[in-house]
């Protein structure tokens, strides 16, 4: 959790968000907490699959409502998003209607209903059985370090929130982890390196929506509080694998941070805390270790290469 310093071995996305390709880019000098507005390319049919099945056409109007981010979308725009004709975009969401997949919210406007929630919830069950080993293993490797599992959170895709950890007999009240910490602080992405490895990977839109929210009043004092330097952070983490945090949450704590891939798709991070009267500066072990505990659980939520074969 600190200004960051990263190391190499970036994992590769299989599609990478368009923030991730390295077009984020700063403001003009001189506008601090600024940021230059990504266009966002619509994907040409021609760069797609064929999209002569039925099901394939489907699913790219499931995947644009993801892609495009807001609240709701017309089928013009979700035509031109995929590269689909309108007429068809628009049999598929008067269809999808009926399976209980979109709801109409205003004349021309559709988004996803709740039920593809539920839908999420079912492919991620089971999918993080034994990430207390791992975050166990994390501990032991880096001499005592406090390993936490850090999720996008269900309800938002721009926060984050800690479903395990492995302190040992720590009292993290006794450490100076107080309830504001977990549930202010570092529930946004603008702090810490789990945090901003988490924002590196996300969709754009998801991206300005972050760069515009206020740092948390309780960050620590290496928090990055200039857009600039901190979207300059997410294509360090991007190329690197990894972000390293100097007192970002807290004062008096350091970090280091790997992403958890599913699918292509940032799901969370591993994040290795330590003292920084401990660890001033993250050594190489605790930065592979830490990559490699995020690469493991990457692998749970990872599709089988022979899945659906005879």
């Amino acid at each position: 959790m600190g200004n960051s310093t990263t190391a190499s071995g970036a994992p590769a996305p299989a599609a990478a968000p368009a923030s991730a390709s390295g077009t984020a880019a700063p403001a003009t000098p001189g506008r601090p907490g600024s940021t230059r507005r990504m266009t966002k390319k619509a994907p040409a049919a021609s760069s797609r699959a064929s999209g002569s099945g039925h099901a394939e056409r489907v699913f790219l109007v499931q995947t644009a409502f993801a892609e495009l981010g807001g609240s709701a979308h017309g089928p013009g725009e979700i035509a031109e998003f995929t590269g689909l004709d309108d007429s068809v975009v628009y049999r598929i969401l008067q269809s999808g209607i009926y399976q209980r997949i979109f709801e109409r919210v205003d004349r021309g406007l559709y988004r996803l209903r709740t039920s593809a929630a539920q839908l999420a919830f079912t492919a991620l069950d089971h999918r993080l059985d034994g990430a207390q080993s791992v975050l166990r293993d994390l501990r032991a490797a880096t001499d005592g370090g406090l390993a936490f599992l850090y999720m996008v959170a269900p309800f938002s895709g721009a926060q984050r929130q800690c479903v395990d950890m492995a302190v040992g007999d720590s009292d993290l009240a006794e450490l100076g982890m107080t309830p504001r910490d977990v549930l202010s602080v570092t529930r946004s992405l603008r702090t810490g390196a789990s945090g901003r490895t988490i924002l590196a990977y996300l969709p754009e839109v998801l991206q300005q929506r972050v760069l515009a929210e206020p740092v948390p009043d309780q960050a620590g004092p290496g928090v990055y509080r200039d857009n600039d330097a901190l979207v300059e952070s997410l294509a360090e983490v991007r190329d690197l694998g990894h972000a390293l945090g100097y007192e970002e949450c807290m004062a008096g704590w350091n970090s280091c941070a790997a992403p958890i891939m599913w699918d292509g798709s940032i799901m969370g991070a591993v994040l290795l805390l330590k003292l920084k009267s401990v660890m001033p500066v993250a050594p190489d072990n605790v930065i592979e270790a830490t990559k490699e505990a995020a690469a493991e659980l990457s692998r749970y939520g990872a599709a089988r290469p022979d899945a659906g074969r005879d």
